[in-house]
């Protein structure tokens, strides 16, 4: 999402440089964690996942954030497990709390990822900060990340909206998203067959929260992608 640009003596300070995702999930750091950690949604996405992996399985976590439900989940089940977040907050909790997994604080869009390098890549819902073509080119390269018949769990907040301002747990944000026919697409498009697909509504354990829509999606690799 867009930042706000701000300076000091008309210079760019070292903040404005940082990804506007990584200033909203300091601040919000294992509050997110606590709001969203009961989606039952999410942990049977991971079961699912979990029943197509072989052992010792290397799975990629974009947007990992304080590494539970979904490093935690992969990496108690002995897969090898690499996680990625734009926030040093985040990071910092995720390698506290899950030891048997490691972290890095990079942003994905940045990161060189190689032909096949992983079993499975996980994409909770850390998609919605960039703009529909940084989504649909980062799921591309997801997707060539995967070895043939790899597995991905994405999930995601279903509505058509773009470059959209709102308040999420107390932090002014821009969102932008897809239909879930169109996020669907995407997917296809990027060498990825749909297997399953989940919609529910989930209500975040906070204050006064309203229910909002998630849609989980587990697809495959197909072998012809590019």
């Amino acid at each position: 999402m867009p930042g706000h640009a701000r300076s000091e003596g008309g210079k760019v300070t070292a903040e404005d440089q940082r990804p506007p995702a990584a200033v909203v999930f300091d601040a919000l750091g294992a509050t997110y964690e606590k709001a969203f950690a009961q989606s039952e949604a999410h942990r049977a996405s991971l079961e699912r996942l979990l029943g197509r992996l072989a052992p010792g399985s290397r799975v990629l976590d974009v947007g990992s954030g304080t590494g539970r439900p979904t490093a935690e989940t992969l990496a108690a089940a002995g897969h090898d497990v690499l996680g990625f977040d734009v926030s040093p907050v985040m990071v910092d909790l995720a390698a506290r709390q899950v030891p048997d997994a490691a972290f890095r604080c990079a942003d994905i869009r940045e990161v060189p990822l190689d032909e096949g390098e992983f079993d499975a890549v996980c994409v909770y819902f850390s998609l919605l900060q960039m703009s529909r073509r940084e989504q649909s080119d980062l799921v591309r390269r997801l997707a060539r990340a995967l070895k043939p018949a790899g597995q991905m769990a994405l999930a995601t907040v279903p509505v058509d909206v773009e470059d959209f301002e709102t308040v999420f747990m107390g932090q002014s944000v821009r969102a932008t998203s897809f239909s879930a026919e169109d996020f669907t697409a995407l997917l296809t498009a990027a060498g990825l067959a749909v297997l399953s697909e989940e919609s529910v509504m989930f209500t975040p354990a906070l204050p006064d929260a309203p229910p909002e829509p998630h849609l989980f999606v587990h697809c495959e690799r197909e072998p012809s992608a590019d």
